[in-house]
């Protein structure tokens, strides 16, 4: 790999090592293609999530409400699409929404989705195989002493920036899996905090994701009774996060936002390794079809997802490669080689991508919460900076039938003085100009 050739070939990577925010829209978008998963893919994971519902009921109370089904609201941002205007000096034609999976039970960010569904999947086998679980049966009896004891022969290792460790430490030791945690520098003191809470065996390296990855790859391969949950490439993490398109289609119907040619939806997803977001936009594409148009959005100081789909290498280029430093505040973000899934399959399924310098987010926070209460972490914040970048390069999705989706992955589970931190940098830099692409 030649530095030189690529910048020749992609002149946008000249931007992208000297840390300006660029819009980059993929060459090779809505193309036909063979996808590894379909719709019945989607389907299976839906299943799975309602046939564990009684079981997260009971065992996670905050859940009792939606019986044990994890899920998120869409929400009306009028408010914040006034400031919105405002600060960036220009119309909003169509309609703002958050999908708010900040506020998504149990471990509070979007990794609620794929990472306890993985874990959820991995107790399944275990129980059907090894134990006495038959389909048709309740699954709440997974929460007794036989089947704890059972769950306690196995264990589980992730390596995570913070939010994926959450979701998939808490949910396996509450099934009573012996249960580690690999956490780069970038991981926030609280969640590690909650994690050792919740009897998660929290291992610190003072390095960035990619070189705590192969550690924890090496120390579950180990181990014969171990799951690994590879961030990097699990088809399970990523089925998990598709299924958002099926509740979201639901919740799209409830609230009469049509999605046709006349209508287009699009939506703004943080993107770290690019799991998430692509097994959200895969999902959102087959379910909703071809009106449905995502974009990611990444620091500047880590595009990995852009820089590896702008290049084709995916995730055998990371931001080291081109001089970057990888460091960020979007903790969640932090990560600076891709998945191996998220390129191959957003190759023909992923409209663009935006990057941000992170003093944006911190404003983005703070006016979230003083026009709409709704409080986030910076991460979570990334999708705000698509939108001006995306309409000034496609004024076709600045129509009053466009609806403009950001999608808010983390936050609700931040201790007060985190919030308070947050709020008040971006109250700081309000003053300041926003830097757009």
């Amino acid at each position: 790999m030649n530095l030189e050739t690529l910048v020749t070939e992609h002149p946008q990577i000249k931007d992208l090592i000297n840390q300006q925010p660029i819009f980059w829209r993929n060459p090779d978008y809505a193309q036909k293609a063979e996808l590894p998963f379909s719709k019945a893919d989607i389907f299976d994971a839906v299943a799975r999530l309602e046939r564990f519902a009684p079981y997260l009921a009971k065992v996670f109370p905050e859940t009792a409400a939606t019986n044990g089904i994890i899920e998120s609201p869409l929400i009306s941002l009028n408010e914040m699409q006034k400031t919105w205007e405002q600060q960036n000096q220009q119309d909003l034609a169509g309609s703002l929404y958050l999908k708010a999976d900040n506020a998504l039970p149990i471990s509070g960010s979007i990794k609620s989705r794929g990472g306890i569904y993985e874990v959820l999947k991995f107790a399944e086998k275990i129980a059907i195989t090894h134990g006495n679980l038959a389909y048709m049966d309740d699954y709440s009896i997974l929460a007794s002493a036989e089947f704890r004891q059972l769950f306690s022969d196995y264990s589980v290792i992730v390596a995570s920036t913070g939010n994926l460790a959450l979701s998939v430490g808490i949910v396996a030791a509450t099934f009573g899996f012996k249960t580690t945690v690999y956490m780069s520098h970038d991981a926030r003191q609280w969640k590690k905090d909650k994690l050792r809470e919740n009897g998660v065996t929290v291992k610190e390296f003072n390095t960035n994701f990619s070189s705590v990855m192969p550690k924890a790859r090496a120390a579950a391969a180990a181990d014969p009774n171990c799951h690994f949950v590879d961030d990097e490439g699990s088809n399970d993490l990523f089925l998990g996060y598709a299924v958002a398109a099926v509740r979201l289609q639901k919740q799209l119907k409830d609230q009469q936002i049509k999605v046709d040619q006349e209508h287009p939806v699009i939506v703004y997803l943080p993107a770290g390794v690019g799991g998430s977001p692509s097994g959200v936009t895969f999902g959102l594409k087959t379910i909703l079809g071809p009106n449905v148009h995502a974009i990611f959005c990444e620091p500047t100081h880590v595009p990995s997802v852009t820089l590896g789909m702008m290049t084709q290498l995916n995730n055998r280029i990371s931001v080291y490669d081109i001089g970057l430093d990888g460091l960020t505040a979007a903790d969640g973000l932090a990560v600076g080689r891709p998945s191996r899934l998220a390129g191959k399959i957003m190759r023909t399924l992923l409209f663009g991508s935006v990057t941000f310098p992170d003093n944006d987010i911190y404003r983005y926070v703070a006016q979230l919460q003083d026009t709409q209460g709704i409080t986030v972490e910076p991460s979570a914040a990334a999708g705000f900076t698509g939108i001006a970048p995306t309409i000034k390069n496609m004024p076709a999705f600045n129509s009053n039938h466009a609806t403009h989706i950001v999608w808010a992955t983390g936050g609700s589970m931040m201790p007060q003085s985190e919030r308070e931190a947050n709020y008040a940098k971006g109250k700081e830099l309000m003053i300041a100009p926003l830097i757009h692409a």
